[in-house]
Protein backbone atom coordinates (compact mmCIF):
# COMPACT_ATOMS: atom_id res chain seq x y z
CA UNK A 1 0.00 0.00 0.00
CA UNK A 2 2.76 2.98 -1.10
CA UNK A 3 0.18 4.61 -2.82
CA UNK A 4 -1.90 7.62 -0.10
CA UNK A 5 -5.69 7.05 -0.40
CA UNK A 6 -6.48 10.30 -2.54
CA UNK A 7 -9.78 9.69 -4.40
CA UNK A 8 -12.48 8.78 -1.53
CA UNK A 9 -15.81 7.45 -2.68
CA UNK A 10 -18.31 7.50 0.05
CA UNK A 11 -21.25 5.05 -0.11
CA UNK A 12 -24.34 6.10 1.26
CA UNK A 13 -25.09 10.02 2.22
CA UNK A 14 -27.01 9.47 5.32
CA UNK A 15 -26.28 11.33 8.58
CA UNK A 16 -22.86 9.36 8.61
CA UNK A 17 -22.00 9.67 4.85
CA UNK A 18 -22.63 12.99 4.06
CA UNK A 19 -20.62 14.32 7.04
CA UNK A 20 -17.83 11.93 6.45
CA UNK A 21 -17.60 13.58 2.69
CA UNK A 22 -17.52 17.18 3.44
CA UNK A 23 -15.07 16.73 6.13
CA UNK A 24 -12.62 14.56 3.88
CA UNK A 25 -13.39 16.93 1.47
CA UNK A 26 -12.38 19.41 3.43
CA UNK A 27 -9.40 17.93 4.44
CA UNK A 28 -8.71 18.16 0.44
CA UNK A 29 -8.82 14.90 -1.01
CA UNK A 30 -10.73 13.65 -4.27
CA UNK A 31 -14.38 12.90 -3.01
CA UNK A 32 -17.61 11.71 -4.80
CA UNK A 33 -20.65 10.33 -2.71
CA UNK A 34 -23.10 7.95 -3.80
CA UNK A 35 -26.55 7.04 -2.82
CA UNK A 36 -29.42 4.97 -4.48
CA UNK A 37 -31.91 7.83 -3.26
CA UNK A 38 -32.03 10.05 -6.27
CA UNK A 39 -34.13 13.00 -4.91
CA UNK A 40 -31.53 12.60 -1.94
CA UNK A 41 -28.80 13.73 -4.26
CA UNK A 42 -31.30 15.92 -5.94
CA UNK A 43 -31.40 18.03 -2.68
CA UNK A 44 -27.88 17.62 -1.85
CA UNK A 45 -27.23 18.93 -5.22
CA UNK A 46 -29.31 22.10 -4.65
CA UNK A 47 -27.74 22.41 -1.14
CA UNK A 48 -29.79 20.98 0.90
CA UNK A 49 -29.36 18.58 3.46
CA UNK A 50 -32.55 17.07 4.98
CA UNK A 51 -31.37 15.56 7.78
CA UNK A 52 -29.65 18.65 9.19
CA UNK A 53 -26.20 17.40 9.91
CA UNK A 54 -24.75 19.62 7.19
CA UNK A 55 -25.80 23.45 6.73
CA UNK A 56 -26.57 24.56 3.24
CA UNK A 57 -24.08 26.78 3.07
CA UNK A 58 -21.61 24.49 4.34
CA UNK A 59 -23.21 22.21 2.02
CA UNK A 60 -22.97 24.46 -1.22
CA UNK A 61 -19.53 25.19 -0.51
CA UNK A 62 -17.86 21.72 -0.22
CA UNK A 63 -16.22 20.69 -3.14
CA UNK A 64 -18.02 16.82 -2.97
CA UNK A 65 -19.06 15.48 -6.19
CA UNK A 66 -22.65 13.88 -5.90
CA UNK A 67 -23.04 10.71 -8.39
CA UNK A 68 -26.12 8.63 -9.08
CA UNK A 69 -24.22 5.48 -10.40
CA UNK A 70 -20.79 3.91 -8.95
CA UNK A 71 -19.31 3.83 -12.62
CA UNK A 72 -18.35 7.22 -11.73
CA UNK A 73 -16.17 5.98 -9.20
CA UNK A 74 -14.70 3.55 -10.87
CA UNK A 75 -11.17 2.80 -10.05
CA UNK A 76 -10.53 4.89 -6.49
CA UNK A 77 -8.28 4.48 -4.20
CA UNK A 78 -11.01 3.98 -1.04
CA UNK A 79 -14.50 3.11 -0.66
CA UNK A 80 -16.19 3.89 2.61
CA UNK A 81 -19.34 2.47 3.56
CA UNK A 82 -22.07 4.11 5.49
CA UNK A 83 -24.93 2.35 4.67
CA UNK A 84 -27.56 1.46 7.78
CA UNK A 85 -27.33 -2.34 9.72
CA UNK A 86 -30.98 -2.27 10.91
CA UNK A 87 -32.93 -5.47 12.46
CA UNK A 88 -35.41 -7.65 10.68
CA UNK A 89 -38.75 -8.30 12.61
CA UNK A 90 -37.15 -11.33 14.61
CA UNK A 91 -34.56 -8.63 16.04
CA UNK A 92 -31.75 -10.22 13.81
CA UNK A 93 -29.20 -8.42 11.80
CA UNK A 94 -30.16 -7.03 8.57
CA UNK A 95 -27.40 -6.97 6.15
CA UNK A 96 -28.64 -6.44 3.39
CA UNK A 97 -27.76 -3.17 2.76
CA UNK A 98 -24.00 -3.77 3.65
CA UNK A 99 -24.12 -6.77 0.94
CA UNK A 100 -25.61 -4.51 -1.83
CA UNK A 101 -23.41 -2.39 -1.50
CA UNK A 102 -20.17 -4.54 -1.21
CA UNK A 103 -21.64 -5.81 -4.60
CA UNK A 104 -21.96 -2.89 -6.21
CA UNK A 105 -18.34 -2.13 -5.30
CA UNK A 106 -16.68 -5.12 -6.14
CA UNK A 107 -17.98 -3.86 -9.73
CA UNK A 108 -15.76 -0.75 -10.14
CA UNK A 109 -12.88 -1.19 -7.90
CA UNK A 110 -9.45 -1.99 -8.86
CA UNK A 111 -6.22 -3.78 -7.70
CA UNK A 112 -4.91 -2.10 -4.58
CA UNK A 113 -8.36 -0.29 -3.39
CA UNK A 114 -9.47 -0.10 0.34
CA UNK A 115 -12.70 -0.92 1.23
CA UNK A 116 -13.84 0.43 4.24
CA UNK A 117 -17.01 -0.03 6.25
CA UNK A 118 -18.35 2.50 8.55
CA UNK A 119 -21.81 0.35 9.41
CA UNK A 120 -22.31 -0.97 13.49
CA UNK A 121 -21.52 -4.86 13.01
CA UNK A 122 -21.12 -7.71 14.96
CA UNK A 123 -17.41 -8.79 14.84
CA UNK A 124 -16.22 -10.91 11.65
CA UNK A 125 -18.40 -9.02 9.11
CA UNK A 126 -16.17 -7.28 7.14
CA UNK A 127 -14.27 -10.18 6.62
CA UNK A 128 -16.38 -13.38 6.48
CA UNK A 129 -19.20 -11.43 4.69
CA UNK A 130 -17.96 -8.44 2.86
CA UNK A 131 -14.66 -9.30 1.61
CA UNK A 132 -15.76 -12.81 0.19
CA UNK A 133 -18.55 -10.70 -2.15
CA UNK A 134 -16.14 -8.08 -2.97
CA UNK A 135 -13.89 -10.76 -4.33
CA UNK A 136 -16.56 -12.97 -5.83
CA UNK A 137 -17.62 -9.51 -7.51
CA UNK A 138 -13.97 -8.00 -8.50
CA UNK A 139 -12.01 -11.28 -8.99
CA UNK A 140 -9.38 -9.91 -6.87
CA UNK A 141 -7.93 -11.45 -3.48
CA UNK A 142 -8.41 -9.30 -0.36
CA UNK A 143 -5.40 -8.96 1.47
CA UNK A 144 -3.31 -8.97 -1.68
CA UNK A 145 -5.13 -7.16 -3.96
CA UNK A 146 -7.22 -4.81 -2.22
CA UNK A 147 -7.47 -4.66 1.37
CA UNK A 148 -10.44 -4.24 3.88
CA UNK A 149 -10.88 -1.93 6.49
CA UNK A 150 -13.26 -0.84 9.59
CA UNK A 151 -13.94 2.41 10.93
CA UNK A 152 -17.15 2.69 13.15
CA UNK A 153 -19.27 5.72 12.72
CA UNK A 154 -19.63 7.79 16.02
CA UNK A 155 -21.88 10.59 14.56
CA UNK A 156 -24.03 11.69 17.63
CA UNK A 157 -27.15 13.38 15.33
CA UNK A 158 -27.63 16.87 16.83
CA UNK A 159 -24.84 16.92 18.34
CA UNK A 160 -22.49 19.92 16.65
CA UNK A 161 -20.30 19.58 19.60
CA UNK A 162 -19.23 16.27 18.73
CA UNK A 163 -18.59 16.12 15.16
CA UNK A 164 -16.08 14.26 13.04
CA UNK A 165 -13.38 17.16 13.76
CA UNK A 166 -13.69 16.62 17.61
CA UNK A 167 -14.27 12.86 17.96
CA UNK A 168 -11.43 10.06 18.18
CA UNK A 169 -11.63 7.93 15.51
CA UNK A 170 -11.11 4.12 15.52
CA UNK A 171 -9.33 2.84 12.52
CA UNK A 172 -8.94 -0.70 11.90
CA UNK A 173 -7.25 -2.54 8.09
CA UNK A 174 -6.21 -5.91 6.99
CA UNK A 175 -2.40 -5.52 8.62
CA UNK A 176 -0.28 -2.68 9.79
CA UNK A 177 -0.11 -0.91 6.15
CA UNK A 178 -3.49 -0.59 5.71
CA UNK A 179 -3.93 0.58 9.11
CA UNK A 180 -1.78 3.18 8.83
CA UNK A 181 -2.97 4.46 5.65
CA UNK A 182 -6.63 4.93 7.14
CA UNK A 183 -5.00 6.85 10.10
CA UNK A 184 -3.66 9.04 7.34
CA UNK A 185 -7.02 9.08 5.77
CA UNK A 186 -9.26 10.12 8.75
CA UNK A 187 -6.31 11.91 10.83
CA UNK A 188 -6.88 14.53 8.36
CA UNK A 189 -10.31 15.42 9.95
CA UNK A 190 -10.00 14.91 13.59
CA UNK A 191 -8.13 12.51 15.79
CA UNK A 192 -7.76 8.63 15.77
CA UNK A 193 -6.80 5.53 18.24
CA UNK A 194 -5.39 2.23 15.82
CA UNK A 195 -7.53 -0.84 17.07
CA UNK A 196 -5.80 -3.74 17.35
CA UNK A 197 -7.95 -5.44 14.13
CA UNK A 198 -10.70 -5.56 12.61
CA UNK A 199 -12.40 -7.93 14.80
CA UNK A 200 -11.47 -5.75 17.74
CA UNK A 201 -12.74 -2.63 16.10
CA UNK A 202 -16.08 -4.20 15.39
CA UNK A 203 -16.23 -5.08 18.61
CA UNK A 204 -15.40 -2.22 20.49
CA UNK A 205 -18.21 -0.07 18.47
CA UNK A 206 -21.26 -2.72 18.81
CA UNK A 207 -20.71 -2.63 22.74
CA UNK A 208 -20.30 1.44 22.55
CA UNK A 209 -24.02 1.57 22.11
CA UNK A 210 -24.83 -1.83 24.36
CA UNK A 211 -23.44 0.02 27.25
CA UNK A 212 -25.33 2.65 26.96
CA UNK A 213 -28.54 1.12 26.69
CA UNK A 214 -27.71 -1.53 29.43
CA UNK A 215 -27.11 2.05 32.03
CA UNK A 216 -30.23 3.72 30.26
CA UNK A 217 -32.13 0.48 30.86
CA UNK A 218 -31.29 0.58 34.21
CA UNK A 219 -32.50 4.05 35.31
CA UNK A 220 -35.77 3.03 33.15
CA UNK A 221 -36.38 0.86 35.59
CA UNK A 222 -35.96 2.55 38.60
CA UNK A 223 -38.43 4.77 37.37
CA UNK A 224 -40.34 1.63 37.15
CA UNK A 225 -40.16 1.04 41.22
CA UNK A 226 -39.84 4.80 42.26
CA UNK A 227 -43.05 5.53 40.46
CA UNK A 228 -44.93 2.39 42.62
CA UNK A 229 -42.96 4.34 45.64
CA UNK A 230 -44.30 7.83 44.67
CA UNK A 231 -40.66 9.26 44.41
CA UNK A 232 -40.11 11.46 42.14
CA UNK A 233 -37.19 9.61 39.71
CA UNK A 234 -35.36 12.97 38.97
CA UNK A 235 -35.15 13.87 42.37
CA UNK A 236 -33.77 10.56 43.24
CA UNK A 237 -31.32 10.90 40.76
CA UNK A 238 -29.98 13.93 41.09
CA UNK A 239 -29.34 13.31 44.92
CA UNK A 240 -27.56 10.17 43.71
CA UNK A 241 -25.69 12.03 40.96
CA UNK A 242 -23.98 14.41 43.77
CA UNK A 243 -21.44 10.94 44.00
CA UNK A 244 -18.06 11.29 42.37
CA UNK A 245 -18.70 8.30 40.07
CA UNK A 246 -22.59 8.33 39.91
CA UNK A 247 -22.78 7.52 36.19
CA UNK A 248 -25.68 10.90 35.19
CA UNK A 249 -28.37 8.46 32.84
CA UNK A 250 -32.35 9.79 32.48
CA UNK A 251 -34.55 7.82 31.94
CA UNK A 252 -36.95 7.54 28.24
CA UNK A 253 -37.66 6.30 25.53
CA UNK A 254 -35.08 4.61 23.46
CA UNK A 255 -35.02 4.59 19.87
CA UNK A 256 -32.85 5.24 16.70
CA UNK A 257 -30.90 3.75 14.25
CA UNK A 258 -28.06 2.86 17.19
CA UNK A 259 -28.43 2.14 20.36
CA UNK A 260 -32.20 0.02 20.01
CA UNK A 261 -30.63 -2.05 17.72
CA UNK A 262 -26.46 -2.88 17.99
CA UNK A 263 -27.29 -4.77 21.39
CA UNK A 264 -28.92 -7.39 18.93
CA UNK A 265 -25.93 -7.59 16.73
CA UNK A 266 -23.82 -8.32 19.57
CA UNK A 267 -26.18 -10.60 21.18
CA UNK A 268 -26.76 -12.68 17.55
CA UNK A 269 -22.50 -13.04 17.34
CA UNK A 270 -23.22 -14.63 21.03
CA UNK A 271 -25.76 -16.58 20.05
CA UNK A 272 -23.37 -18.07 17.26
CA UNK A 273 -20.96 -19.07 19.72
CA UNK A 274 -22.77 -20.92 22.15
CA UNK A 275 -23.96 -17.94 24.71
CA UNK A 276 -27.02 -16.42 25.51
CA UNK A 277 -26.97 -12.99 26.80
CA UNK A 278 -28.60 -11.99 29.77
CA UNK A 279 -28.15 -8.62 30.84
CA UNK A 280 -28.14 -7.09 26.98
CA UNK A 281 -31.51 -8.87 26.60
CA UNK A 282 -32.67 -7.65 29.81
CA UNK A 283 -31.83 -3.98 29.07
CA UNK A 284 -33.25 -4.52 25.75
CA UNK A 285 -36.47 -5.86 26.99
CA UNK A 286 -37.09 -2.60 29.90
CA UNK A 287 -36.35 -0.14 26.76
CA UNK A 288 -38.68 -1.98 24.49
CA UNK A 289 -41.21 -1.64 27.02
CA UNK A 290 -41.33 1.83 28.07
CA UNK A 291 -43.79 2.63 25.31
CA UNK A 292 -46.47 0.56 26.28
CA UNK A 293 -45.66 1.53 29.66
CA UNK A 294 -45.95 5.61 29.38
CA UNK A 295 -49.14 4.92 27.09
CA UNK A 296 -50.90 2.63 29.59
CA UNK A 297 -50.01 5.06 32.54
CA UNK A 298 -51.05 8.05 30.52
CA UNK A 299 -54.36 6.45 29.53
CA UNK A 300 -54.83 4.74 33.30
CA UNK A 301 -55.18 8.22 34.74
CA UNK A 302 -56.92 9.69 32.13
CA UNK A 303 -59.70 7.10 32.41
CA UNK A 304 -58.99 7.35 36.43
CA UNK A 305 -59.36 10.94 36.77
CA UNK A 306 -62.62 11.57 34.56
CA UNK A 307 -60.09 13.29 32.54
CA UNK A 308 -61.42 14.36 28.48
CA UNK A 309 -60.41 11.90 26.82
CA UNK A 310 -58.14 13.37 23.98
CA UNK A 311 -54.64 13.02 24.18
CA UNK A 312 -51.76 15.20 22.18
CA UNK A 313 -48.31 13.71 22.29
CA UNK A 314 -45.34 15.85 21.43
CA UNK A 315 -42.59 14.30 19.32
CA UNK A 316 -42.16 11.18 17.40
CA UNK A 317 -38.87 11.43 16.13
CA UNK A 318 -36.08 9.56 17.97
CA UNK A 319 -34.41 11.81 20.09
CA UNK A 320 -34.51 15.70 20.46
CA UNK A 321 -33.91 18.04 17.66
CA UNK A 322 -33.76 15.73 14.75
CA UNK A 323 -35.84 14.92 11.98
CA UNK A 324 -34.70 11.24 12.52
CA UNK A 325 -38.05 8.92 13.12
CA UNK A 326 -36.30 5.29 12.87
CA UNK A 327 -37.58 3.35 15.72
CA UNK A 328 -39.36 6.23 17.47
CA UNK A 329 -39.83 5.23 21.59
CA UNK A 330 -43.00 7.29 20.82
CA UNK A 331 -44.54 5.36 18.19
CA UNK A 332 -44.80 2.96 20.99
CA UNK A 333 -46.56 5.31 22.66
CA UNK A 334 -48.81 6.63 20.58
CA UNK A 335 -50.14 2.68 19.69
CA UNK A 336 -51.12 2.41 23.26
CA UNK A 337 -52.57 5.24 23.37
CA UNK A 338 -55.23 4.00 20.56
CA UNK A 339 -55.14 0.71 21.92
CA UNK A 340 -56.84 2.56 25.06
CA UNK A 341 -59.43 3.83 23.09
CA UNK A 342 -58.39 7.82 23.24
CA UNK A 343 -58.23 10.18 20.78
CA UNK A 344 -54.41 10.78 19.47
CA UNK A 345 -53.49 14.24 17.97
CA UNK A 346 -49.56 13.83 17.45
CA UNK A 347 -47.43 16.76 16.63
CA UNK A 348 -43.69 17.27 15.91
CA UNK A 349 -42.32 20.43 13.78
CA UNK A 350 -39.15 18.49 12.79
CA UNK A 351 -40.55 14.72 11.03
CA UNK A 352 -41.87 14.70 7.69
CA UNK A 353 -45.33 13.77 7.72
CA UNK A 354 -45.50 11.68 4.98
CA UNK A 355 -42.45 10.11 6.66
CA UNK A 356 -44.39 9.59 9.42
CA UNK A 357 -47.41 8.74 7.12
CA UNK A 358 -45.49 5.78 5.18
CA UNK A 359 -43.63 4.62 8.20
CA UNK A 360 -45.82 4.29 11.04
CA UNK A 361 -49.32 4.85 9.70
CA UNK A 362 -49.45 8.35 11.93
CA UNK A 363 -50.93 11.36 10.64
CA UNK A 364 -49.22 15.03 12.24
CA UNK A 365 -51.13 17.71 13.22
CA UNK A 366 -49.73 21.19 12.07
CA UNK A 367 -50.56 22.90 14.94
CA UNK A 368 -52.49 21.51 18.07
CA UNK A 369 -56.32 22.81 18.89
CA UNK A 370 -59.08 22.50 21.30
CA UNK A 371 -58.25 21.40 24.39
CA UNK A 372 -57.36 17.55 25.59
CA UNK A 373 -57.01 16.05 28.32
CA UNK A 374 -53.47 14.46 28.60
CA UNK A 375 -50.29 16.30 27.03
CA UNK A 376 -47.95 14.01 26.68
CA UNK A 377 -44.12 15.26 25.84
CA UNK A 378 -42.03 12.19 24.62
CA UNK A 379 -39.27 14.19 22.78
CA UNK A 380 -37.46 17.23 24.79
CA UNK A 381 -37.27 19.40 21.25
CA UNK A 382 -35.99 22.76 21.92
CA UNK A 383 -39.29 24.07 20.62
CA UNK A 384 -41.38 22.49 23.29
CA UNK A 385 -38.92 22.70 26.43
CA UNK A 386 -39.04 26.15 25.27
CA UNK A 387 -42.77 26.75 25.84
CA UNK A 388 -44.16 29.10 28.92
CA UNK A 389 -46.79 27.14 31.46
CA UNK A 390 -49.17 29.20 30.07
CA UNK A 391 -48.71 27.61 26.64
CA UNK A 392 -48.86 24.45 28.05
CA UNK A 393 -51.93 24.91 30.32
CA UNK A 394 -53.65 26.64 27.29
CA UNK A 395 -54.04 23.32 25.42
CA UNK A 396 -55.68 21.39 28.53
CA UNK A 397 -58.92 20.86 29.54
CA UNK A 398 -59.69 21.31 33.45
CA UNK A 399 -58.44 18.77 34.70
CA UNK A 400 -55.45 17.98 33.45
CA UNK A 401 -52.21 15.98 32.61
CA UNK A 402 -49.05 17.26 31.95
CA UNK A 403 -47.16 13.78 30.95
CA UNK A 404 -43.61 15.19 31.06
CA UNK A 405 -41.62 11.76 30.14
CA UNK A 406 -38.58 13.65 29.83
CA UNK A 407 -39.13 15.63 32.57
CA UNK A 408 -38.25 18.97 30.24
CA UNK A 409 -40.55 20.75 32.21
CA UNK A 410 -39.70 20.30 35.64
CA UNK A 411 -40.49 22.90 38.34
CA UNK A 412 -42.98 24.35 36.75
CA UNK A 413 -45.70 25.39 38.64
CA UNK A 414 -49.07 23.89 37.09
CA UNK A 415 -52.31 25.28 38.12
CA UNK A 416 -54.05 23.28 40.69
CA UNK A 417 -56.11 21.89 38.12
CA UNK A 418 -53.40 20.43 35.91
CA UNK A 419 -51.24 17.01 37.33
CA UNK A 420 -47.65 16.44 36.44
CA UNK A 421 -46.44 13.06 35.72
CA UNK A 422 -43.25 11.59 34.67
CA UNK A 423 -40.91 8.58 34.68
Amino acid sequence: MANPLERVAVIGLGYVGLPLAVALAGAGRTVAGYDHDNRRLIELRAGHDRCGEIDDRTLVEADVTFVDTLEAVSGYDAYLITVPTPVDTANMPDLAAVEAACEAVAKVMLQGAVVVLESTVYPGVVEEVCGPILERGSGLAAGRDFHLGYSPERINPGDPERGLGNIVKVVAGQGPETTAALAELYGAIGPVFEAADIRTAEAAKVIENAQRDINIAFVNELALIFNRLDLDTAAVLEAASTKWNFLDFRPGLVGGHCIGVDPYYLTYAAGRHGYHPEVVLAGRRINDSMGRHVGGEVARRVYGGGLTPRVLVLGITFKENVPDIRNSGSAGVVRELVNFGLTVDLHDPRADPDEVRAVYGFQLVAEPSGRYGAVVLTVGHSDYVAWDTETIESLLAEPGLVADVRSAWRGRKFSPSITRWCL
